[in-house]
């Protein structure tokens, strides 16, 4: 049944583009609803409650459901809002319009508003497409795969925290700015304070020692072992010999961030001798590159079921 969600999802992804079939819809609502009834806001606790209520309810869900073409729909829905980011899709046609336009400030405008929309470290317009692709199309596949709707819910949940954290950061930065204006603070504190949190959401390797200490540290780990799954679909899709040495090297490395082992394989399996002064064909060959790497990994997906290795 996997694999049929799988294939509905990935076919009504671009069709189903009302705002109920967005994640940050259900998302919003549920902040919402998780303020307003748990006192608790802040806090370790607070946030795995907050990230495991809905997987939870959602495992519980399939579970009582006793009639399988029903688990079959309800999977199906749930991963189709689970994919894909609309936000992200318009920034990439709004960054390609104002490049063939030739205007360079919307279009580096563009390029910055997405990165910080998506609480992404600096990297180019093509690389944050790369690593986006990964994140709303083949992470939650090999999730959905293995965990079910559960699993996807969870991952996809958990980048969402992420992406909307910097925007609760600056607010708090903010607010701390102006009361150390009315006490006389020391404003280095602040600032220390500020330049740990951007080290997080730049995605740098937790050390393994010192555990999870935040959602970015979960994730890391998460994504650990998928990362290095997708990059290596980009050898098949791309210069396999030219991108292999790139994969081994990162293989085992524990301190790579994981957005770099996928970028820098996935720039290998790729011809990017383009015009400097193109800034549009760079995504634009990434993007095509990525479509590809999505489509071996729904065609693995689809042997290891029907060989029955994947139940």
């Amino acid at each position: 049944m996997s694999l049929l969600s799988l294939l509905i999802a990935l076919a009504a992804d671009r069709s189903l583009s009302a705002k109920v079939w967005q994640f940050n819809f259900y998302y919003q609502h549920y902040l919402d609803f998780f303020g307003k009834n748990f006192t608790a806001k802040h806090g370790t606790t607070a946030s795995a409650v907050f990230i495991l209520l809905p997987v939870i309810a959602t495992y519980l869900l399939l579970e009582i459901i006793d009639n399988s073409v029903l688990q079959l729909l309800l999977s199906t829905v749930i991963l189709i809002v689970c994919f894909g980011c609309t936000t992200t899709r318009k920034s990439y046609k709004s960054y390609l319009h104002s490049a063939f336009r030739g205007e360079e400030t919307t279009t580096e405008m563009h390029h910055e508003q997405l990165l910080s929309d998506k609480n992404l470290p600096e990297m180019g317009f093509g690389q944050a497409l790369i690593w986006l692709n990964y994140r709303y199309y083949i992470a939650i596949m090999l999730f959905f795969t293995v965990f079910g709707a559960a699993g996807a819910v969870f991952y996809r949940l958990l980048t969402t925290v992420i992406e909307h954290k910097k925007a609760k950061c600056m607010a708090s930065a903010a607010e701390n700015e102006a009361q150390a204006e009315v006490s006389s603070v020391d404003k280095s504190d602040i600032e220390t304070e500020e330049q740990h949190e951007t080290a997080h959401e730049g995605n740098v390797a937790p050390n393994i020692m010192n555990g999870c200490q935040n959602h970015h540290d979960v994730l890391f780990w998460l994504d650990w072992l998928p990362v290095r799954i997708a990059s290596f679909g980009y050898m098949f899709v791309g210069h396999f010999s030219k991108a292999m040495p790139v994969w081994l090297e990162s293989l085992f490395d524990s301190q790579k961030a994981t957005h770099q082992v996928l970028i820098d394989v996935a720039e290998k399996s790729e011809d990017l001798l383009v015009n400097e002064n193109d800034c549009t064909a760079e995504p634009c060959l990434l993007v095509r590159l990525a479509k590809r790497n999505v489509l071996l990994v729904l065609a693995v997906i689809s042997i290891l079921t029907l060989s029955g290795l994947l139940n």
